[in-house]
């Protein structure tokens, strides 16, 4: 077709009202082709925008005759949104620059465009289109118009890259997306929009050279896939908010009270199974509010009170027995590093429930401010309820800080933890404690580091485990010796204080280090349990773990800039390095999830609960000693969560979505 009939088709849109984007990687051999072809048909307004080409695409368009600009983050939506920022029109008509796009239909639609907002080619509406796609872009594009039929009401029949847009039913779409989701979210958008949509048959042919970076490979077509389904999901989410809130809160509360009366695992075994039931739907609740994009401080409060005193009247861990021992022993005048629990000086102190403390022939091993806690809440009454009050007031705490730092949104990772809320509320441990001045020092490191060095004192005066990042606070002030004392006088001050009244001239008995516990206790540990099936004998060995650990220390202290880096990756470490590992360790990671957003620590807080496969399993007269394929359900979420994810790559997102601004109206 010459100019001059081109021209009267067009009489329903001019040519210069149109702009045409096209976005390209590596497209040299093909992209003067397509912008000569569309020159033929009477469109000047060409911009390529080159996407971090590596051959010569950027000079062999600008030499076609048109206008170039580059793009470097990589992303299909990333350069589509580049382009629409290059000049006003009233028409985007969008192609691909590898010669795949029938352009013979451009006089057909810009005759029509005046009655549709949004016009979208058909590959699978021709046999030649149907026969050019490959059979992963038809089941591709067959599961995503499924799924957007079933979410959204309206039919689509393809993904097709053609189609041609008014410029202001863009702005009404407001699109977001800068990767592979971006045809997606335009076509979902334009149904919420209630745009006019016209969807006709286009021829298509295979690419006219180069190579595919989508279904020309396995890992671009999987890539691709996921990014569709993720795209869907996440838009799925965004229309359903309210639902999806109301969805979570219920299934969180509950969880929490099918769970409540199933928590006694070592004398009623039946118990177990209630408590998955309900540890299960709090999951699920858990999971569902990931795809929440706001919640406000009413329903962020209101869930996380609501599921912690639904678990308050459960049965609680064995290990409150002690704490709750060791604080009425201290307000009669013993110390419970001196005596332990069956000692025969304490006989006449057995209460009714002293039956219950496990461990009975092992002094204390909890630090001294944790020994403090124990006899200020005896002195009102060992109360379980009291105690159980108290571990949920710090594991609050930890949720205000953090939402107050990090907003409630992310901070749901931790307040809404299933495993959090359990190992508080129902279980009783008082690892809250431990917790809350470890977050205090973590958010506080840059701003105060005084106050956090003293916060983090607490917590190692609470469980010694944090002392490692002392370490870490002194040796990034290495360089200034005034402060790093300081920081040092306050990290241990808290801890030297609080052993005074325990500790003499002669001796300082804080920790048991001949008993059979802390010499070859062991429960649910993961690279201990692998030495030992190679070396036997280290399951009575548990000190040698100490070596690999102090190494870990010293390489992140080589490599960590910051707190919260050094404090999750030292804790992981820690956890897959100790002999000694209880499902409520995991919660001293949840908090560091809420700023790293670790899909691993979202996933073992789910897979935990496959510990308590351990007190059911010694209630019925066996090994406390999970299988092998028990250790791997619970480790396994963590350790595949934590592997890095590839760079993005061309179709993928390539930055945070974000409400986008205005598009940009230049001229």
């Amino acid at each position: 077709m010459d100019s001059v009939a081109f021209s009267a088709s067009m009489s329903a849109i001019a040519p210069e009202s149109v702009l045409v984007i096209i976005p390209a990687l590596n497209e040299a051999a093909t992209v003067a082709g397509v912008v000569h072809e569309l020159q033929a048909r009477g469109l000047r307004r060409i911009c390529v925008v080159d996407n971090g080409s590596c051959d010569r695409t950027a000079q062999v368009a600008r030499q076609a005759g048109a206008t170039v600009v580059e793009e470097p983050r990589r992303g299909y939506g990333q350069a589509c949104w580049r382009g629409l920022q290059t000049a006003a029109a009233e028409w985007i008509l969008f192609c691909d620059a590898d010669g795949s796009d029938d352009l013979g239909v451009l006089p057909q639609w810009l005759a029509a465009g005046q009655e549709y907002d949004l016009i979208l080619g058909n590959r699978r509406g021709t046999a030649a289109g149907r026969a050019s796609l490959t059979p992963v872009q038809n089941f591709g594009n067959g599961l995503a118009t499924a799924l957007m039929r079933w979410g959204w009401g309206h039919r689509y029949r393809d993904l097709g890259p053609l189609r041609l847009v008014r410029r202001e039913a863009l702005e009404r779409i407001a699109m977001e997306d800068r990767g592979f989701g971006w045809t997606i979210e335009m076509q979902v958008r334009a149904v919420e929009e209630q745009l006019r949509i016209w969807e006709p048959p286009v021829d298509y042919r295979p690419r006219q050279g180069g190579r595919s970076k989508i279904s020309g490979t396995l890992r671009g077509s999987v890539q691709a896939g996921t990014i569709i389904l993720s795209t869907l999901a996440g838009l799925y989410r965004r229309r359903h908010q309210r639902l999806m809130l109301g969805l979570s809160a219920a299934l969180m509360v509950l969880g929490a009270l099918v769970a409540m009366p199933h928590g006694d695992f070592l004398n009623r075994p039946g118990d177990l199974y209630g408590f998955w039931l309900g540890m299960g739907l709090m999951g699920a609740g858990f999971m569902t509010a990931w795809g929440l994009e706001r919640v406000s401080g009413r329903w962020f409060w209101g869930v996380a009170i609501a599921a912690r005193l639904a678990l308050l009247p459960m049965v609680p861990g064995d290990d409150i027995w002690r704490y709750l021992w060791e604080g009425y022993i201290q307000t009669q005048g013993f110390s419970p590093y001196v005596f332990s629990p069956d000692a025969a000086a304490l006989a006449p102190l057995r209460t009714s429930w002293w039956p219950l403390i496990n461990h009975p022939h092992i002094s204390a091993i909890y630090p001294p401010v944790t020994q403090l806690g124990f006899w200020l809440l005896a002195l009102v009454g060992p109360s379980v309820l009291l105690f159980k009050l108290a571990f949920v007031a710090a594991d609050l705490g930890v949720g205000w800080l953090l939402s107050r730092r990090y907003g409630r949104r992310a901070t749901l990772l931790y307040a809404w933890n299933p495993l959090v809320i359990y190992s508080f509320a129902g279980g009783g441990h008082y690892d809250g404690w431990f917790v809350l001045p470890l977050v205090a020092a973590w958010l506080w490191h840059e701003t105060r580091p005084r106050l956090s060095a003293l916060a983090l004192g607490m917590s190692i005066a609470v469980k010694w485990v944090s002392l490692p990042l002392l370490g870490f606070v002194l040796w990034r002030q290495r360089r200034r010796p005034v402060l790093a004392a300081a920081l040092l006088l306050l990290g241990l001050a808290p801890i030297l204080l609080t052993a005074l009244p325990f500790c003499s001239a002669s001796s300082c008995p804080l920790v048991p280090v001949d008993s059979d516990f802390i010499t070859r206790g062991r429960s649910a540990e993961l690279v201990p349990y692998v030495v030992s099936l190679m070396w036997p004998a280290s399951v009575t060995m548990n000190g040698i773990y100490a070596l690999p650990l102090g190494l870990l220390v010293l390489g992140l202290l080589a490599r960590s800039q910051r707190f919260g880096h050094f404090a999750e990756a030292y804790l992981a470490g820690l956890l897959l390095l100790s002999p000694v590992v209880h499902a409520w360790y995991f919660t001293w990671l949840v908090p560091f999830a809420v700023a790293s957003r670790s899909w691993g620590i979202r996933l073992v807080s789910l897979s935990a609960f496959v510990y308590f496969v351990l007190p059911h399993r010694l209630s019925l007269g066996g090994a406390w000693q999970l299988t092998a394929l028990e250790r791997g359900l619970l480790w396994l979420p963590l350790l595949v969560g934590a592997i890095p994810q590839p760079p993005a790559s061309y179709g993928s997102e390539a930055e945070p979505a974000k409400r986008p601004q205005a598009l940009d109206s230049r001229s």
